[in-house]
């Protein structure tokens, strides 16, 4: 065990949380999810796991080191339920109430329809697998960047003179 670590992040996923840049994409899956033949087409190529973890508590673990991205409009996507888009199932309520509270705001998840979801899941950084027997409990995360203190947020915010330097 590790000091303020959540013991759900194993080695592997650390390792892949790490690895990871800004704008990669992570996957967290439910158990309906053919989460083995899509990690086979990811950077990491293999599966991840949390098994024995529902989807909202492994959103949780994953969000206590993973910043979200800041400089996209949706770093936070939800597969949608076939035939009715703007449902949202308990099991995306719950995992909608741990990003909030990681994030320390309101971060609404974008609906991804089904295929749509595969297709950009197997573009992912990686695919975590959870113990989730819920439908709908999938989710794509965008990893955002760590700033220091005293970082500007993008080069147009030093003064002219002070751009080359």
């Amino acid at each position: 065990m590790l000091k303020h670590l959540d013991p759900l992040l194993n080695a592997d996923v650390l390792h892949a949380l790490r690895a990871m840049g800004h704008g990669d994409e992570i996957v967290i899956c439910d158990a309906n999810f053919p989460a083995d033949s899509v990690a086979r087409a990811t950077v990491l190529g293999k599966l991840l796991r949390m098994d024995g973890a529902d989807a909202a508590r492994a959103v949780r673990a994953v969000l206590s080191v993973l910043p979200l991205d800041t400089f996209v409009e949706a770093p936070a996507m939800r597969m949608e339920v076939v035939g009715d888009a703007q449902a949202m199932p308990i099991v995306q309520r719950e995992a909608q109430a741990e990003v909030d509270r990681a994030e320390e705001r309101s971060v609404p998840f974008a609906p991804i329809e089904r295929h749509a979801f595969y297709a950009r899941a197997r573009k992912a950084y990686c695919v975590i697998a959870t113990g989730e027997t819920r439908g709908y409990g999938c989710f794509i995360f965008a990893k955002g960047v760590l700033l220091a203190p005293d970082a500007p947020l993008a080069s147009s915010d030093a003064r002219p003179a002070e751009r080359g330097k």
